[in-house]
């Protein structure tokens, strides 16, 4: 991964292959951003000027390339668009510094060190710099003939090094910020590893021991319920959503404990490592993607483990609910019904939402600890995709002042969401003449509809969020900002806010 240094270096002075600088767009032109004061000083104060005739408006995302003024030490100068200038002329907002640096991070791949002089004017700048960086130089090449080798014809390795230019290397906050972007962009990155593997490689079994030596690594206590335990438990869902495939499912407890906690918070992940649609078998054009359904799980995984690595004191519990969802003699049949690890019996009328299933025993699961809060998280319904978009996730929920909360950490970390209802007439749709409840209802409001099925698997009285991450988890088009294209990582960084929020108490 690309390391993350602080640096108090002049600009001219650093050996690097680039020097990144932020523009932004004025009024009247483009605006060269704080940071690079040294870089505009050798171009005698006119590089605005410079910039406006390379073509630069200072648009968000925009790159211009140009060569270094003479007696510095690195031959090429990026500068990278920030958007519009902000009211007050450092106050750059942390997203669009992420962003920035994402874009110059992933436009340097191949270098060995990059020296990133955007506006940096305290603790929390050199965080969004630094994780936007680790985030946006990310590639997944795993499966490519030469991997990361840099001299390799189908790519180029990842920008090896960044130095934040302005940065305290001796002051505890600067330090700590850039530790937490490093252990959270590490284990984002190793959630989009997950999304991006392919099905052939990564099962339940598989996607469990990957959990064990991750939990083993970082002092993290792991339980692995396999097919013979989960009978044995009543884990109806999982083991019918699994009932098709050669992989038998799995359902993996990851518990980061805290001796100075004094809440709990559980997390649960959809976990489908590939999903067919079972008998209601996806249409030709909708399967190519399928290994992302566990993206759920992977995103619960990873913040588990960065909570752990940032010492947070709050309990976190995990919930990996993990199958795979396949079409043969044994799989479970439209029309079936399960009983569920609470009991509850759910009618199946269709295959093809079966993470509802998994989740419904794993949310049970999880009520049994009775944690202050639980959150899953889901590649849940298309129906969310059609009403919010690709890059934006819902937030539905029990309680509404944590559903505001959780909406709010989101946005404050940089990730879109948007809090959604759980209308009780809706619920109706989805009475079965036959067992308690079946696990589709009305298809209008689909998204909606699914989760007022999970709810129905929440513990009495424990508050509980669900984000329906099924647009932003896998990205189909090109990179932007630091997304990349492929698995994204999506909820990650709100489930750490989350935490981190928690154990400060402020969320009551």
């Amino acid at each position: 991964m690309t390391a993350l240094t602080l640096s108090t270096a002049a600009a001219p002075g650093l050996r690097a292959d680039a020097i990144v600088i932020g523009v932004a767009k004025g009024a009247k032109g483009p605006v060269v951003a704080p940071g690079a004061e040294a870089v505009d000083k050798a171009y005698d104060g006119k590089l605005a000027g410079v910039l406006e005739t390379l073509g630069a408006s200072g648009a968000e995302g925009e790159l211009t390339k140009l060569p270094a003024p003479a007696g510095f030490k690195a031959p090429l100068v990026l500068a990278v668009g920030l958007g519009a200038v902000p009211e007050k002329d450092t106050d750059y907002d942390t997203e669009a510094l992420r962003k920035a640096a994402g874009v110059a991070a992933r436009a340097l791949a191949g270098s060995k060190k990059a020296a990133f002089a955007l506006p940096l004017t305290d603790a929390a700048d050199a965080g969004a710099i630094g994780e936007g960086a680790l985030l946006g130089a990310y590639s997944f090449d795993a499966y490519k003939e030469n991997g990361k080798d840099p001299k390799a014809k189908n790519g180029k390795a990842p920008l090896a090094e960044v130095a934040l230019l302005g940065g305290k290397p001796r002051d505890k906050a600067y330090k700590a910020a850039v530790e937490r972007a490093v252990a959270v962009s590490e284990e984002l990155n190793r959630a989009r590893d997950l999304i991006n593997t392919p099905p052939n490689d990564l099962n339940p079994e598989s996607f469990a021991a990957i959990a064990q030596a991750a939990a083993k690594e970082h002092g993290i206590k792991v339980q692995v319920l396999d097919e013979k335990a989960l009978v044995k438990g009543g884990y109806g869902g999982i083991l019918g959503v699994g009932a098709g495939s050669a992989a038998g499912p799995r359902l993996v407890k990851l518990s980061y404990t805290s001796s100075k906690a004094k809440k709990h918070l559980a997390f649960v992940g959809k976990g489908i490592t590939y999903d067919s649609g079972g008998i209601s078998l996806k249409p030709a054009g909708h399967n190519e993607t399928m290994k992302c359904d566990m993206s759920g799980a992977a995103a619960v995984f990873a913040a588990v483990v960065a909570a752990a690595r940032l010492g947070l004191e709050v309990n976190v519990t995990g919930w990996l609910a993990l199958a795979e969802n396949m079409p043969s003699g044994s799989a479970t049949r439209p029309g079936d019904v399960l009983r569920m690890y609470s009991g509850k019996t759910v009618e199946v009328l269709n295959t093809d939402a079966e993470g509802r299933l998994v989740l419904a025993d794993a949310l049970w699961a999880a009520s049994q600890e009775k944690p202050d809060a639980i959150v899953d998280v889901a590649t849940l319904t298309g129906a969310m995709v059609l009403a919010l978009g690709n890059r934006t996730f819902g937030i539905m929920g029990n309680d509404d002042a944590f559903r505001t909360a959780l909406h709010e950490a989101a946005e404050e970390v940089g990730e879109p969401a948007w809090p959604m209802p759980l209308p009780e007439h809706l619920r109706k749709g989805m009475d079965s003449p036959t067992a308690d409840i079946a696990n589709m209802g009305e298809r209008m409001g689909g998204g909606l509809v699914a989760g007022l099925f999970l709810r129905e698997f929440v513990g009495e009285g424990i508050t509980w969020a669900h984000l329906d991450i099924a647009g932003p988890a896998f990205n189909e088009g090109g990179p932007f900002g630091y997304t990349p294209k492929g698995g994204t990582g999506s909820a990650v960084r709100t489930l750490v806010r989350l935490a981190e929020l928690t154990a400060a108490g402020d969320l009551g």
